[in-house]
């Protein structure tokens, strides 16, 4: 019998802080003599509460370490929860949504996927919309800690490529996750006040640049605007783009880069295929509006860069209607979220790490059918890679495509026509952000789906979020017994 009290109780604990972070936008809202403050602070109190008695009910398991079970099902019960404990402001006060639409809203936020079901949102109240960056920012953050401690143990996270630099995650949980939990805490909290301080320096408001700045190092990509980024057009944009980058590689490098040593960041493999393949979409994408004839070059170049690092970093922002760009530029943008960022990062979908796991084994494959006695290794960075991970990945890209399929067949059958179904399951389970078609409004809200295709896109960002099998491992009936 599976122990949950250790389980309840760090759960507990992060409801009870999760409820005291609602103060923040409760402030913001009394300082502005918004009546919303209220709702803030009947939701804090619920939630501080609720997490408080919990963590007592399970606080008799406070020396009890993790389990590998446990660990997996603190993993997803924290990203299941606390969405519904973020979900309780959005029910309780403005916009006053549905527990659909709200639970909807939370778990895109925590999940930094970044689609709303709102609309006006430039009606909403500060308090409100800074509470949809919060709850992106604290995603971002507890999902590069679950890639470093949680998922090495399903060799799936890309945690293994770390292992020659003296961060052993292979296996086991972490012996240094304290140490190094902290320091990826600090240097997320720097570069979020840095990529603030810039907003502000290029002419956003001091509101906007913190917003902004939350859900940039998030790549979760929730905007006050239903204008989203084409409010600030120009530098910004500039700026954006280079801290969305920065949030989609991978964190261990910068702890490394604190430390004075600068090389593992530069000859990191991921890092010079991340940055590579953006340039190739960028350039793609350019010279065929280009060729198109479409806008002259620089303003070009600015847009195309910005859309597709929104896309390629899962952030979702948008400047641009780039269902107008053509067919080509759609296709390359799609491509680009089914890539996503490095792993250790905030950014989503596949990850580069596995990608470039995939293309070394179908080489080394290919190699293997016309020299079948020569004995070839799968190779990363001139490393060889586990039998056992290379096993893992293929196991991945097997059950996202299958997940992927099925959720666009799911959203389907839910009356969505084909592109608004297609661009929801690859948005959900990618968690990109945009999706397109008849039925999204022009905000990019999702407010006119069904219910049910609404729950099925809160499944896809869940499992998409936590990496698929981590959340599949829970349906195996072997995980449930000592």
């Amino acid at each position: 019998m599976i122990d949950f009290r250790p389980v309840g109780y760090v759960i507990g604990l992060l409801v009870a802080v999760l409820g005291l972070a609602m103060l923040i936008p409760m402030a913001v809202d009394a300082h502005a003599g918004d009546p919303h403050w209220r709702a803030f602070l009947e939701a804090s109190f619920i939630t501080v509460v609720s997490g408080g008695l919990l963590a007592m009910a399970s606080q008799n398991a406070l020396r009890k370490t993790l389990s590998l079970q446990q660990s997996f099902l603190l993993t997803s019960g924290v990203w299941l929860t606390l969405p519904f404990f973020g979900s309780l402001p959005f029910v309780i006060g403005a916009p006053g949504a549905s527990f659909t639409d709200a639970y909807f809203e939370a778990m895109s936020g925590m999940t930094t996927t970044g689609t709303t079901v709102f609309l006006r949102i430039d009606d909403l109240p500060l308090g409100t919309n800074l509470w949809r960056g919060i709850l992106q920012w604290l995603g971002g953050l507890g999902i590069v800690i679950v890639a470093m401690i949680f998922l090495p143990v399903m060799k799936v996270g890309g945690m293994q490529y770390f292992r020659s630099e003296g961060f052993d995650t292979l296996g086991k949980i972490l012996p240094r996750a304290m140490d190094i939990s902290t320091a990826m805490i600090r240097i997320y909290v720097g570069l979020t006040m840095l990529c603030a301080a810039v907003y502000a320096a290029l002419g956003m408001t001091a509101f906007d640049a913190v917003m902004h700045s939350l859900t940039t190092m998030s790549t979760g990509g929730f905007s006050s605007y239903d204008a989203s980024f084409a409010v600030y057009r120009g530098a910004p944009e500039y700026a954006s783009s280079l801290f969305m980058v920065l949030a989609s590689l991978p964190f261990i490098r910068f702890i490394q880069l604190t430390q004075g040593n600068v090389v593992p960041l530069w000859r990191d493999v991921q890092v010079r295929a991340y940055l590579r393949w953006i340039g190739y979409a960028v350039a793609i994408i350019v010279a065929y509006r280009m060729l198109r004839h479409e806008a002259a070059f620089w303003p070009t170049l600015r847009e195309v860069t910005f859309n597709v690092i929104t896309i390629f970093s899962g952030t979702g922002y948008s400047s641009e209607d780039v269902t107008t760009w053509g067919h080509l530029a759609f296709v390359v943008l799609i491509i680009s979220g089914l890539i996503g960022g490095c792993t250790a990062s905030t950014g989503c979908s596949v990850k580069v790490f596995r990608y470039l796991i995939l293309f070394e084994a179908v080489k080394t494959q290919i190699r293997r059918l016309y020299s079948p006695n020569r004995v070839e290794l799968v190779r990363l960075d001139h490393r060889p890679v586990d039998t056992e991970v290379v096993n893992s990945v293929m196991a991945f890209f097997t059950m996202f495509i299958l997940s992927f399929g099925l959720l666009i067949v799911g959203l389907s059958l839910t009356g969505l026509e084909t592109k608004t179904a297609l661009t929801a399951a690859w948005t959900a389970i990618a968690n990109v952000g945009p999706a397109w078609g008849p039925e999204v409004s022009g905000n990019g809200a999702v407010n006119q789906f069904p219910a049910t295709a609404k729950w099925l896109m809160i499944g896809g960002m869940f499992i998409g979020r936590l990496e698929l099998l981590s959340v599949f491992v829970l349906l195996l009936p072997r995980f449930w017994r000592n």
